[in-house]
């Protein structure tokens, strides 16, 4: 094989290949040989059919697999000895091919640009650490707390108040008559929350355990036997007991149903936990301002068909007309998308940077914990599109070579408050709203100029026909 690399300045490289008609037909016997072996001709013995039979029934098939592979491999191996990386698939032209023929093609390929990360290891990046005030930490429990309300039996003949649990067995009639799934046993209800039915609560104010109360409401419309819908229904209450709420003791045993080891121990994990919170948010911030250094770094060229791509990502929906108005914004925002993602696969290639499949697992296990109960359509959406997986490599693969420039690079290291955290993300919203505004206005702007000039031609040609 003789490989030719012409027009060597700039990105757009085109590839020439040689292969002699020896080496074709070498691969052309081994396909026959191949074939006879496998092929069942009438009138001939497994592996004894001439070749001349052969090429007759099978002979474009056979080249055309054997063009397919010889091509397959010969561009993949010129690119690799060139040391050529293509952005994007490349073209092949046929100039000669053909059996007992030379095989002459050329690679029409762009050449993702060589990227000099040396620099990055020059990016100062702030990293924060939230200090965490013990009396936060300590909120942060007393609301747990809060949220897990025990209830013990009320002294003997005390009427049910707001905020009490009633627990009760009762049965319903409509027209005095029974329907499906009139009766309930056990039933649970926390006076003053209106959870069960409209106004039911409310009524059994006062009540005490032995009691037994009729209630009487208006069934409502999302009541499961539709026909009874807005339907008056009479409820005959057993009271089984009343309960009050009572403060939980933030304690040892306390801490031990949390999960934790004892009470110091739990302080220790939500003391953690408020941490990891606010350094998710910051680790955010500072992902941000390492990218915008990144965008600093020079690259000389930036392959248009992969800008093209971008533009067709970022437009995705649009109408012509929103397009065309925007391709200048989408322009811009598409080569600081590339620019970013060259220096940093080229960072991630230099330093053997790979998500494997457990880290892929890993993190679909946290995506499909975020949604309880969303588990099962969840797996289903991530098996039926492939590209919501790949998006979810691309920023797993991301997220590990940052974490690599970090290591890198010179880190400033502020210890700062939970106060000054919220301040910082507060005004990195603004930050990002104002930049949001701003190509709002600039876009608006740009269409005003262009509608003002497009009167300010009108005018003139009004003008020189008034001349006339």
């Amino acid at each position: 094989m003789k490989v030719t690399v012409e027009n060597k300045k700039g990105l757009n490289k085109d590839v020439k290949v040689f292969i002699d008609k020896k080496t074709m037909s070498s691969y052309m016997d081994e396909k026959y040989e191949e074939v006879k072996n496998n092929v069942n001709l009438k009138g001939f013995r497994p592996g004894k059919v001439p070749r001349e039979i052969l090429k007759r029934q099978f002979g474009k098939a056979i080249f055309g697999e054997v063009l397919d592979k010889v091509l397959k491999d010969t561009t993949t191996k010129a690119l690799e000895d060139n040391k050529i990386k293509p952005a994007g698939q490349p073209k092949i032209d046929l100039k000669t091919f053909g059996e007992d023929k030379d095989l002459e093609y050329i690679i029409s390929v762009t050449e993702l640009p060589k990227i000099d990360t040396k620099s990055l290891s020059d990016i100062k990046f702030n990293e924060y650490i939230v200090k965490i005030d013990p009396k936060e930490t300590d909120n942060r429990i007393k609301e747990i707390a809060k949220s897990q309300k025990n209830f013990k039996d009320v002294e003997e003949n005390t009427k049910a108040v707001e905020g009490n649990l009633v627990v009760f067995d009762y049965k319903a009639t409509v027209d005095g008559k029974d329907f499906k799934g009139n009766e309930g046993k056990n039933t649970q209800l926390e006076l003053g929350k209106d959870l069960f039915i409209k106004g039911f609560d409310k009524q059994l104010i006062g009540v005490k355990k032995n009691d037994e109360k009729k209630v009487e409401v208006k069934l409502p419309k999302s009541f499961p036997e539709k026909e009874l819908v807005d339907k008056n229904a009479a409820f005959v209450c057993k009271i089984l007991s009343v309960k009050k709420s009572e403060d939980v003791k933030i304690d040892d045993e306390f801490a031990k149903n949390l999960g934790a080891a004892d009470l110091k121990n739990l302080k220790e994990l939500i003391s953690k936990q408020i941490n990891e919170e606010y350094k998710n948010s910051l680790d955010t911030l500072t992902n941000k301002e390492i990218l915008e250094q990144i965008n600093k770094i020079k690259v000389n060229e930036i392959p248009q068909n992969l800008v093209d791509q971008e533009i067709q990502i970022l437009s995705q929906g649009m109408k012509d007309e929103d397009k065309k108005k925007n391709l200048k914004s989408h322009e811009n925002q598409a080569k600081k998308r590339i620019q970013a993602g060259l220096i940093l696969n080229q960072f991630g290639e230099e330093n053997k940077i790979t998500v494997t499949e457990q880290e892929m697992q890993n993190e679909i296990q946290k995506q499909l914990r975020m949604m309880p109960g969303q588990e099962k359509m969840l797996q289903e959406y991530y098996k039926s599109n492939p590209s919501v997986l790949a998006n979810l490599r691309g920023s797993l693969y991301e997220e590990k070579i940052l974490k690599e420039i970090k290591k890198k690079a010179k880190a400033n290291k502020k210890e700062i408050s939970k106060e000054d955290a919220e301040k910082l993300l507060k005004a990195e919203n603004e930050k990002h709203m104002k930049e949001h505004t701003h190509d709002h206005d600039a876009e608006k702007k740009e269409k005003n100029i262009k509608k003002s000039d497009k009167t300010a031609k009108k005018t003139s040609k009004t003008k020189k026909v008034s001349k006339k």
